[in-house]
C-alpha cells in the first residue's frame, strides 16, 4: 500500500510540475508586461458608471479601472495582470499611478466623483502618500469626490492598519467601498471589524442571480445587514435586467455591469471637455 501511495504521489507531482512551471512562466511575462507598460507610460485609466438603481438614467459615479499597453498597443485590462502584480513592486507603482491619473481627472472635472481601486499593501507607501497629499493640496475639494476601493481579501490581510489608514483619511473627507464584497471565507465578520462607507458586492453574486435562488437569498441578506450598518450598497458585474430589476428589489442603492456601460478609456464627459477647451 505504501509503494501505491507513493507510486500516486509522484504520477501527481509530475503532471504538477509542467503545470506549475507554465504558471510561473505566464506570470513572470506578465509582470515583465507591466513593467515595461509603467517604465514607458503606457498606463491609463477606463472608467465604468455605477447607476442608482431606482434611477438608473442617473450615474452616482465612475470606478477608474487601471489597464495598461502591451508592446503592440493593445489595452489590457487588470483581471489578465493583477494577480500576478499584487504583491510586487509593479502593483505598488500601478496603485500610484491609478491615484495619480484619477487625481488629475477629478480635478479637471469638478463636478465628477470617482472610485479608485488600491491595495492594502500599499499602505505605508511612500510615493502614494506624497501623491494624495500633493493632490489635496492643489484641490481640496477632492476629498469628498474620492473614493477609495479596498478589495476583502486585501484588507483582512492587514485589518488593524486598513482601520486606522481609512480612519485617518476618512477625516479628511474620503470615502471607503469594500470591494468584492463575499468573495472571502470570512465575510461577515469584517462588517464588524472595519466602517466602510460602500459595500460592492462580489459579482459571483449578483451575475445570472434570476436564475440563482441560493444567490438571491445571500445577496437579499447582504443588502439587509449593510443598510441596517447604514452602508451604501452596489451589486457589480449586472448585465441582464432581469438580474437588475431583482437586485434592486433586493435593495441595493447602486448598479454597475455592462447593462449600464463597459469600461471605457473614452468616457462620454471626457470628450465633451476637450471639445469645450478646443471651441
Amino acid at each position: 500500500m505504501q509503494r501505491h501511495d507513493a507510486n500516486l504521489t509522484g504520477l501527481h507531482e509530475g503532471l504538477d510540475s509542467p503545470l506549475n512551471a507554465a504558471v510561473g512562466l505566464r506570470d513572470a511575462d506578465t509582470l515583465r508586461m507591466v513593467t515595461e507598460a509603467i517604465r514607458h507610460g503606457q498606463v491609463l485609466l477606463a472608467f465604468q458608471p455605477v447607476v442608482r438603481a431606482r434611477a438608473r438614467q442617473e450615474i452616482v459615479f465612475h470606478e477608474a479601472l487601471i489597464r495598461v499597453l502591451d508592446a503592440t498597443g493593445r489595452v489590457i485590462p487588470a483581471k489578465e495582470f493583477i494577480d500576478a502584480v499584487e504583491g510586487c513592486e509593479a502593483g505598488r507603482q500601478l496603485d500610484c499611478l491609478a491615484l495619480e491619473l484619477g487625481l488629475g481627472v477629478l480635478a479637471s472635472h469638478p463636478s465628477l466623483r470617482l472610485s479608485i481601486n488600491m491595495s492594502a499593501r500599499s499602505i505605508g507607501y511612500g510615493r502614494w502618500m506624497r501623491s494624495l497629499d500633493a493632490g489635496l493640496r492643489r484641490r481640496p475639494d477632492i476629498a469628498e469626490r474620492l473614493i477609495l476601493e479596498i478589495s476583502e481579501s486585501s484588507a483582512v490581510q492587514i485589518p488593524e492598519l486598513v482601520v486606522d489608514f481609512m480612519d485617518d483619511l476618512r477625516a479628511r473627507g474620503i470615502s471607503f467601498a469594500l470591494d468584492d464584497f463575499g468573495s472571502g471565507f470570512s465575510s461577515f465578520r469584517h462588517f464588524r471589524d472595519f466602517f466602510f462607507d460602500i459595500l460592492k458586492l462580489d459579482g459571483q453574486f449578483s451575475r445570472g442571480i434570476r436564475a440563482d435562488p441560493e444567490n438571491r437569498v445571500l445577496a437579499g441578506g447582504i443588502a439587509a445587514i449593510a443598510r441596517g450598518l447604514d452602508m451604501y450598497t452596489v451589486a457589480s458585474r449586472v448585465e441582464h435586467p432581469e438580474d437588475a430589476r431583482i437586485l434592486t428589489e433586493l435593495g441595493f442603492d447602486c448598479l454597475q455591469g455592462f447593462l449600464f456601460g463597459a469600461p471605457t478609456i473614452n468616457p462620454e464627459w471626457q470628450a465633451k471637455k476637450k471639445n469645450s477647451d478646443a471651441a
